[in-house]
């Protein structure tokens, strides 16, 4: 039986959030008004950290500011987003976890809540061909039309699109002989409570006080 090792990427592998500051990056390049759209961004941010997010709203808000723009555009302003603030922002650590899973033969996937167009490279930076991530209605054109599909990746919607997408590969979550899951949020619960061996990654306060009670291990991944 094979193995599985499933990634969270904001403030997991990464640390930062990619969503935040995709919406940071456009503000300062003046694609979108930056005080309303700053405002906007940092209250999801904050809800997303509060665990209150409606990620329902939250990918209205950000698919009809990408619907704005054509893609060759905003292919043109990620790959320099990409330049500036992600790649600098991966650290060894994280790219030797991921690693150490791929040469031990285990599945890698990440699984995130931000929406594939901005996650779809970072995934690709770190050598992972599989990600779950919230998904846009594209035009034919491969333009936004500002509409979400699917079940938000967010929560117990992590869970629903993971088992969506084993049984796309006619897989189940029991196939494995183990299952890993590092995340850093108290939003991540609901997976990390149906692997094999959850890892609260950088976890927040309330990820690490769940982990305590319920001992699991936490991995410090940016100051071991």
């Amino acid at each position: 039986m094979s193995r599985i090792a499933i990634f969270d990427l904001d403030h997991t592998l990464l640390p930062l959030d990619s969503d935040y500051e995709w919406g940071r990056f456009m503000c300062r390049i003046g694609a979108v008004e930056p005080n309303a759209f700053a405002a906007r961004n940092a209250v999801f941010f904050q809800q997303y950290q509060n665990g209150t997010l409606d990620p329902h709203a939250y990918l209205e808000f950000a698919f009809s500011t990408l619907a704005q723009f054509e893609r060759d555009q905003l292919d043109a302003w990620h790959a320099q987003f990409m330049r500036e603030i992600i790649l600098p922002a991966i650290k060894p650590a994280a790219l030797a976890l991921v690693q150490k899973h791929q040469e031990a033969g285990d599945l890698p996937l990440i699984i995130t809540a931000t929406n594939r167009f901005v996650t779809g490279p970072i995934a690709q930076a770190f050598g992972v061909p599989d990600l779950i991530a919230a998904e846009a209605e594209l035009k034919a054109d491969g333009n936004f039309t500002g509409r979400a599909l699917g079940t938000p990746p967010f929560g117990a919607g992590k869970v629903v699109n993971l088992h969506a997408w084993l049984a796309a590969r006619k897989q189940r979550l029991a196939d494995f002989s183990a299952s890993h899951f590092y995340s850093d949020s108290q939003n991540d619960i609901p997976l990390l409570s149906i692997v094999t061996h959850p890892m609260a990654t950088n976890p927040n306060d309330l990820l690490a006080a769940h982990a305590r009670a319920h001992g699991w291990p936490t991995l410090d991944l940016f100051n071991d």
